[in-house]
């Protein structure tokens, strides 16, 4: 099935719903082996659907998976990138209409598209952008229909398929019975946490989008509407509980009614109190769970540095020099409050709250403490960096966890003890040492389950138990990862030593 150039707007839609119509769940399939094994020790499956069940074909994505395979030295982690690198095109694209110009991705087995997975299940295909006009064309429906959503809810990260798919919006459990303010409408927003790193997803995407293309249409004014609205968050969230007359400042809260899931959220949904830094407050963290403190080290540290990137792209672009202007002075503020509140003795902290408070920690959901140098915040050399790291992945952050096959950062998400294969990719990012990356890497690699996907957490004391089986922004990640690694370190993991770079 071919989704590009040349179909119109309205086939593209029919094809797509008739092939997912006539195809098996993923959620189940990808619960079993599928396909020939690779001819590794782990004999991975082959885990692609059908090509008739791919929701879109990317001839340039075929190419990375040719070019990958014939010079991976190892079998299986080869037919881990072949699962993994297309999985999002393969398995997600629930709706695409280009003449439209909308397109709504879901995050695998859940029928919702978040702002954050959405911007790390195509940050992968960023050096492709240039030279497929198709998939180009899909990432800027992406996009598009996202400035709808963050133009009318900015405190929302998660929503509902638009009303021209035709798809019948999503019952969350997890959202009944849940009082927001300012109220949302349950037929466009699938779950309104709000997550300030929700709305560095969407800014990140736009700006590898720009940066890739130089498309400027994408700028249109329902894209500027939502930028406007990220900083009146900003403006909102980076101020103190309490002014200076010890009147309470509350611009959004959130809390679960008596029998909801989520529960009571304290102080009447507005969760923690916070004092001014000059960091931006959030409510939840990238793993959807509440924050201790409003002040989230690793969100405001991407949010600086997609900030930044956001006034690159206006600049060269010639569009809208008075948000540029925001954008440096947050940018700017946000990196000097977060080494000024956030970091005692050479150590981040997870959470602050401006008035003295500090969690120590960390959780695998990127942003994370783990991902500062692939956010782009810092060097991995830093010192203070590699202090926080070699903290992060020792019992000195409570939700480290090792057994003897499988160890990792998880997060309260899950438990304790369910680590996230997501924090060794982390780590990887976060390294130039061969043997600490090698043994990271198969980490991952020797613990799918002999499914050959990335999951959401696995379970120390009895590696085949895991989260998730179909969970696209993992599976991006890791091989994000293997493409950075045939940047970097092309020896480790390639027949030969000569870099490679898609698209180049």
């Amino acid at each position: 099935m071919k989704l590009g150039l040349g179909v119109t707007g309205i086939a593209i839609s029919l094809v797509v719903a008739t092939a997912q119509g006539d195809c098996p769940d993923y959620t189940t399939y990808a619960q079993s082996p599928q396909g020939n094994p690779s001819s590794g020790p782990l004999g991975l499956p082959y885990m692609r659907p059908d090509p008739a069940c791919r929701t879109f074909n990317s001839t340039s994505v075929e190419k990375v998976i040719l070019d990958m395979k014939s010079r991976l030295k190892d079998p299986d982690i080869a037919r881990l990138f072949e699962n993994t690198f297309p999985n999002t095109l393969d398995t997600t694209v629930k709706y695409y209409n280009e003449g439209e110009n909308l397109a709504f991705i879901i995050t695998g087995d859940i029928t919702a598209q978040w702002l954050r997975d959405t911007g790390n299940q195509f940050a992968h295909y960023h050096n492709l952008l240039s030279i497929d006009a198709d998939l180009a064309n899909l990432v800027k429906a992406v996009i598009n229909n996202e400035a709808r959503y963050v133009s009318q809810y900015p405190y929302c990260g998660a929503f509902q398929p638009p009303p021209e798919s035709g798809l019948e919006p999503s019952v969350n459990d997890w959202a009944l019975g849940v009082v927001v303010n300012p109220p949302v409408n349950n037929q466009t927003v699938f779950e309104c946490k709000y997550e300030v790193d929700s709305l560095c997803g969407f800014i990140k995407l736009s700006s590898s989008y720009y940066e890739a293309t130089k498309d400027v249409t994408m700028m249109n004014a329902e894209w500027l509407a939502a930028i406007n609205q990220i900083f009146r968050v900003i403006n909102e969230q980076s101020q103190a509980s309490f002014d200076a007359n010890w009147n309470f400042v509350s611009y959004y809260n959130w809390t679960g009614l008596p029998g909801s899931l989520p529960g009571a959220v304290n102080n009447g949904g507005n969760g923690e109190p916070k004092g001014y830094t000059g960091m931006v407050g959030t409510h939840h963290r990238p793993s959807d769970d509440l924050s201790t403190f409003a002040f989230l080290t690793p969100a405001n540290a991407m949010l600086s540095v997609e900030l930044n990137n956001l006034a690159t792209i206006l600049d060269h672009a010639g569009v809208a020099p008075n948000i540029s202007f925001q954008a440096k002075h947050w940018s700017k503020t946000i990196e000097q409050a977060i080494w000024e509140h956030a970091v005692v003795d050479g150590i981040f902290a997870y959470e602050t709250n401006g008035l003295g408070s500090r969690y120590v920690m960390d959780d695998a959901n990127v942003p994370s403490l783990l991902s500062l140098p692939y956010l782009g915040f810092l060097d991995m050399n830093h010192p203070d960096y590699v202090r926080t790291k070699k903290m992060l992945m020792s019992r000195g952050n409570p939700y480290y966890a090792k057994g003897r096959d499988f160890s990792g950062i998880g997060g309260p998400h899950i438990d304790v003890w369910n680590p996230w294969p997501m924090s060794q990719v982390s780590n990887i990012f976060g390294t130039n040492d061969d043997e600490e990356i090698l043994t990271s890497l198969y980490t991952i690699v020797n613990n799918t389950g002999g499914l050959g996907l990335i999951h959401e957490s696995i379970d120390i004391y009895n590696v085949s138990r895991y989260t998730r089986p179909w969970f696209a922004w993992a599976n991006s990640y890791f091989s994000e990862m293997l493409l950075d690694l045939a940047q970097r370190k092309p020896h480790l993991i390639f027949t030969d030593s000569k870099p490679y770079t898609p698209g180049q």
